[in-house]
């Protein structure tokens, strides 16, 4: 990530109120949390990976700023579908303008949109498939069971794509993280692209038991034992960018493990942000301000929180480039 320092200057010197205070306040925060010897979990909702959040969000991985990631698994593939097919994207800027009739000529045209963006069917999704349907069916046979993340790691480390690659490898987050060996955690895995075509050949027989793709429940107590694994000796902070199943499934490792199988030193998140446009009043849980989480076990009275609300694509990668160059701090 480029010219991380004059980004950080910039936003130093003109965001000082409303959510531009609140994204420099988070910002010093993620910080504050690192240098106390932190970890930072984060979240991905949305289409954070077809929105290229990888320019930004694979070098925080590479310089040992995000610890794990819990994500969507459309999230999961998006950033390899990317990766194989960059080229053959089709961007729509007037997408707003589209009428069910430019909506079938695109599907006629087996592209898949997703807001300005249309996904190529042949290039991302089922070159995709053909190089993880080998690694599926291989397991099978050999009775192994692995998460979700763990065949794409897979994919990656054998090669079988690089020939597609069509943008640098150092620009997708998920390239990143296998080569950290990043803990990632997919709940809900199965209401993805992948899933879909997962579950079609399981259908077909060509692979024999449905679990060689192992669970969300199985995802959730792989967390816990991560959670504990770091917790006594590190505060791990939440970083959420999004709402829905990858925020909500996380951040409930905290009270599982203290009301469910009652482990009462459990420390809380010591540190939560959320970037979300949702709206409390609707309903939304998405939506909903960090102090409600206080009342479930996951937040502490005093656990630093900040919400902005705005537009992830904009803001995430501003505060990554203001923690990738942090200001100096002055001596007492």
């Amino acid at each position: 990530m480029k010219n991380t320092a004059a980004v950080a200057e910039f936003i130093r010197h003109h965001y000082r109120h409303f959510n531009a205070a609140a994204l420099i306040d988070a910002a010093n925060g993620y910080i504050n949390l690192l240098e106390d010897n932190g970890k930072m979990f984060m979240t991905l909702a949305g289409a954070m990976s077809t929105a290229e959040l990888g320019l930004s969000l694979a070098e925080m991985i590479r310089r040992d700023k995000v610890h794990a990631i819990t994500c969507t698994g459309a999230n999961l593939e998006e950033d390899l579908f990317n990766l194989v097919a960059h080229d053959h994207y089709v961007r729509l800027p007037h997408y707003r303008d589209l009428t069910p009739a430019d909506e079938e000529k695109l599907l006629h045209r087996h592209l898949n949109r997703v807001t300005d963006t249309c996904i190529p069917e042949e290039e991302a999704i089922r070159r995709l498939e053909k190089a993880v349907l080998k690694e599926w069916i291989g397991a099978d046979k050999k009775g192994e069971g692995l998460f979700p993340h763990e065949f794409l790691y897979r994919v990656i480390r054998s090669g079988a794509l690089e020939k597609y690659y069509q943008i640098d490898p150092g620009d997708s987050w998920l390239a990143a993280a296998c080569e950290a060996d990043l803990p990632l955690f997919v709940p809900g895995w199965e209401d993805s692209t992948l899933g879909n075509i997962y579950a079609s050949h399981c259908i077909r027989g060509d692979i024999k038991n449905v679990h060689t793709v192992r669970s969300g429940i199985e995802y959730m107590m792989s967390l816990a034992e991560w959670y504990q694994g770091n917790c006594r000796d590190h505060p791990i902070g939440f970083f959420q960018i999004g709402g829905g199943i990858a925020g909500d499934f996380p951040i409930c490792v905290v009270p599982m493990l203290e009301q469910d199988l009652r482990i009462r030193d459990i420390p809380r998140w010591s540190y939560f942000c959320q970037i979300s446009d949702s709206t409390t009043s609707y309903g939304s849980y998405s939506g909903a301000v960090p102090n409600e989480k206080i009342t479930w076990g996951k937040l502490s009275l005093d656990t630093p929180n900040y919400i902005i609300e705005s537009d992830a694509t904009i803001v995430a990668p501003l505060i990554f480039a203001y923690v990738l160059a942090p200001p100096a701090r002055k001596s007492r």
